[in-house]
């Protein structure tokens, strides 16, 4: 009797029902789960992006000078004013402006002129030949600098002793002669830069359909016309957005090269917006005209990017 009485909540403690999930659930959870897989990479991006960024507009408001010990003193726009009236910001600027004009033959033209002349290679001669021109990338900037300083030593460098022994050339002081330091640090981070931006445009020619190419050539078009017709508008995605990363990062892919090539002598001379920013940040311990310079460059570089996706989004040619 005792028994019969257990068995009900025995089976009740035994059976279980399934989870049924209704549809706006399941669509929910459909809706998350993206943001799910993208929630680590967002968390990480606000801890080393955006949170110092905050930092940075907060201290260009204060005056500062690292010191743990020393309090934040608050100045208002105090140090806005100073970065725009600075000659060093000035002359900083126009500095950016001849690199940013120096690379882009590095960046657009001469990897342009590379990639269409060798489009027609195919096979392992392919990958070879994408492996030297890219070796420049992948060496630090640093052991490109040194490299480059004792190539262009005036006395015991390879391209001194060459002029000098072809030419009757006397020795040239490539790092010394205030004249030649700008020329000579834009060509040292061009040359570093054309293999990676020959690998962009030849990806993008694998990509244009050679139907038209041959329907151009089919319609009695010859290399040349087919390279202005075709090739180039169908290159102009890749065109603008290789110009972006050449304005918006010539500052800071020169920025080694002048901090060791450049004598103290000489630093004016040579600096840009990156090195007038470590200057007052780190040697001058001056954080707040350095966070104020660091938001306005922000800002401008911010506008430009802006203008070359509406830039990117108006001419842009696409295969499709």
């Amino acid at each position: 009797m005792a028994d019969e009485l257990q068995m009900p909540f025995a089976s009740r403690r035994t059976v279980s029902r399934p989870l049924v999930q209704t549809p706006r659930v399941r669509l929910n959870l459909e809706r998350v789960q993206p943001f799910l897989y993208l929630l680590p990479a967002l968390v990480l991006v606000f801890i080393w992006v955006y949170r110092p960024l905050i930092e940075i507009v907060g201290l260009s408001f204060n005056q500062w000078n690292l010191l743990p010990t020393s309090p934040k003193t608050p100045v208002g726009w105090a140090n806005y004013q100073l970065v725009l009236g600075l000659p060093e910001i000035h002359r900083a600027l126009l500095n950016t402006l001849v690199y940013t004009l120096g690379l882009l033959p590095f960046s657009i033209v001469i990897p342009i002129v590379i990639a269409i002349f060798t489009y027609g290679i195919r096979g392992r001669a392919s990958t070879l030949y994408r492996a030297i021109i890219f070796t420049p990338v992948i060496i630090a900037p640093v052991v490109v600098t040194v490299l480059w300083r004792w190539i262009l030593h005036p006395y015991s460098g390879v391209v001194n002793k060459g002029l000098q022994n072809l030419f009757g050339l006397a020795p040239i002081n490539f790092m010394g002669d205030p004249l030649l330091m700008i020329p000579t640090i834009t060509f040292i981070t061009g040359w570093g830069l054309v293999g990676f931006c020959t690998l962009i445009f030849a990806s993008s020619l694998t990509n244009i359909n050679r139907d038209y190419l041959e329907a151009a050539a089919i319609d009695g078009a010859n290399y040349w016309q087919i390279i202005r017709r075709v090739m180039l508008p169908l290159l102009s995605p890749s065109i603008l957005f290789v110009t972006l990363l050449t304005v918006l990062f010539s500052s800071q892919w020169t920025f080694v090269h002048i901090n060791i090539l450049s004598l103290s002598s000489f630093r004016a001379t040579t600096s840009n917006i990156y090195t007038v920013l470590y200057d007052y940040g780190f040697r001058s311990f001056n954080i707040g005209i350095s966070s104020a310079s660091a938001v306005l460059m922000f800002i401008g570089f911010g506008a430009i990017a802006i203008i070359f996706l509406w830039l990117q989004n108006r001419f842009s040619f696409y295969d499709s």
